[in-house]
């Protein structure tokens, strides 16, 4: 198999992150963006190192697992969802598998309780960031989501079926606007031009929307015969100035106008200089209303703004809440430590079952809303802090009883795990939105004594390759010994030459400086049994007798084996 080439195939299975596996004359191919039983067209595009990924180029036959009724007109161009002509259910097992799969390598024998589904599976969205574009290069201006595998290219969604109808018709009734009014849309690599993004947020329990148009603070636009401005002789810059503030009030009037299931609490407009290409603000000027609204979950009132960090599937989030205290148990009387708490929504719903509750969060913004949120829920028991996880709680001087872990996708900083091990607590719930992390993570942990008692899903993001994971971890006790004291003379002790060379965490760290590989203390055990090298009796058993532990990963042993060979344990 060349880089190249050309073949045919059916898809095997879907590995997460969207990696299509299929197996041609015995090589193990990737291939994303595509479904397990479809019959597909692909070409080599990488292999090294034994990896083969290809690029998919037609899709010869559906699987039979698709549906053909429902399916939003949007797919297959836009790239929002990646899995809308499968049925529900059999997003749900997928999406269980990858993740079941991911942990197993790992912890071998835990509990795995499987996946609880989204309440509702249409219109589940609270948030959309939809951006201004061209579906191809000087087309008529777009408003909506990226084509799929374009960074440039954009597909207007007007008939989006993960948001509810209200979303359309406010994207509906912008685009018409400022296309009318030949409004020119921000070009990434000329770093020219006015409309960026269209910032939508509704409350589910309330209805209420909070609209943002982020623009720059350019004048780069154009009036179309549509739009007609008043105005006399003016200065260029008040002109300009008049002209924006004329084009700003057209649109809010427009929306205004629409005919909305609910209301809004606020239409703003957010200035946005910036080179990336995110949503953020440099200046926000309220148009009408205010910017913020509240939301509601499991009885609790969430202060939410354009920018505030909050799920973007709120009846979801009641399931992902719910669990979370559910494996948290009974925590009257002790104190809980929240890390990476963002704006403090899992620490204030296990406030009222804790004896006190600390979050930890690196951006300040988080913060300050946590403890607005936790004073408006007239919760007195929280205390939230602001700073790095890795520095903060080197810094508190009080100890939990429970960690809730709720890190960003790519997980805990090594650094900043090894001291939240280093508190020892009895057990540790870890709430993971990208498995791959936790899996890694969980390694670590599992490596340093703790063990996996149980675990679940919880669909957040239904029809697109996300999930989110919860598990429960308990620090595994040592035996009770006897303790018999006895005199030994040092040359009585049977110690080999190898057991007196590098320890544990010493080959750890020269394994991940040579190959970047992360290795536990089980694998490197493994391997040095397999190497003859007598290990000492450990301790730190499961406590059930079934337990299977996880084997090392070929590529890692080879790297531990070098390992060995350096600190001339081995030859």
């Amino acid at each position: 198999m060349k880089k190249g080439e050309i073949y045919k195939g059916i898809v095997d299975a879907i590995d997460f992150p969207n990696k299509g596996i299929l197996w041609i004359d015995g090589e193990k191919v990737i291939v994303k963006n595509v479904l397990p039983g479809q019959e597909i067209r692909f070409a080599v595009n990488k292999k090294q190192k034994g990896r083969i990924e290809g690029r998919l180029l037609e899709v010869l036959k559906k699987s039979p697992l698709e549906k053909t009724e429902g399916v939003c007109p949007h797919f297959g161009s836009c790239g929002g969802c990646l899995y809308q002509s499968l049925p529900y259910e059999e997003q749900l097992r997928l999406k269980e598998r990858q993740v079941k799969e991911l942990v197993d390598r790992v912890c071998g024998d835990w509990g795995f309780e499987g996946m609880k589904g989204s309440p509702v599976s249409d219109a589940y969205r609270n948030k959309m960031e939809f951006s201004f574009g061209d579906e191809y290069k000087d087309g008529p201006l777009a408003l909506g989501m990226h084509r799929r595998g374009s960074f440039y290219d954009i597909v207007t969604t007007e008939q989006c079926q993960i948001v509810h109808s209200d979303f359309c018709r406010i994207l509906r009734a912008t685009l018409d606007y400022f296309d009318a009014a030949g409004t020119t849309y921000y070009r990434k690599l000329q770093h020219k031009g006015y409309l960026r993004h269209l910032l939508v947020r509704r409350a589910v329990k309330t209805g209420e929307i909070l609209v943002g148009l982020v623009t720059t603070t350019q004048t780069y636009w154009k009036i179309g015969k549509d739009f007609e401005l008043s105005g006399t002789e003016m200065t260029e810059e008040a002109t300009e100035k008049q002209t924006e503030q004329e084009l700003l009030e057209g649109w809010r009037q427009e929306l205004e106008r629409l005919e909305l299931d609910g209301s809004f609490a606020g239409i703003l407009h957010i200035k946005n200089d910036s080179l990336a290409d995110v949503v953020q603000s440099d200046e926000t000027e309220i148009l009408t209303g205010r910017d913020y609204f509240y939301e509601e979950l499991l009885g609790m009132k969430f202060r939410i703004t354009p920018f505030s960090f909050f799920q973007t599937n709120s009846l979801g989030a009641e399931v992902l809440y719910e669990t979370v205290r559910e494996y948290v148990g009974d925590t009257r009387d002790k104190v809980v430590f929240d890390l990476y708490s963002g704006t403090g929504t899992i620490a204030q719903i296990t406030s009222p079952v804790a004896k006190r509750v600390v979050g930890v969060e690196i951006v300040n913004e988080a913060v300050e809303a946590a403890r607005e949120n936790a004073e408006r829920n007239g919760l007195a028991n929280c205390e939230f802090l602001a700073g790095d996880v890795l520095k903060v709680v080197g810094e508190i001087e009080e100890k939990p009883d429970i960690i809730i872990l709720d890190p960003p996708r790519d997980g805990v900083h090594p650094k900043a795990l090894q001291r939240i091990i280093g508190f020892g607590v009895d057990s540790m719930v870890y709430v993971s939105c990208k498995p791959t992390s936790l899996a890694r993570d969980l390694e670590v942990l599992v490596g340093n004594g703790y063990r996996v008692e149980r675990g679940c899903c919880v669909d957040m993001f239904p029809f697109t390759g996300n999930v989110e994971s919860i598990v429960l971890l308990s620090k595994l006790k040592s035996k009770k010994l006897k303790h018999i004291n006895v005199e030994l003379e040092m040359d009585e002790i049977d110690l080999t030459a190898a057991e007196s060379k590098a320890t544990y965490e010493e080959i750890k760290d020269y394994v991940l400086k040579q190959s970047g590989l992360k290795v536990s203390s089980l694998y490197i055990a493994q391997v040095k049994q397999k190497c003859g090298i007598i290990e000492r009796a450990n301790y730190n058993l499961p406590k059930s007798e079934n337990f299977r532990q996880p084997k090392c990963p070929p590529e890692k042993e080879r790297a531990i084996r070098e390992a060995l060979k350096y600190f001339k344990m081995i030859s």
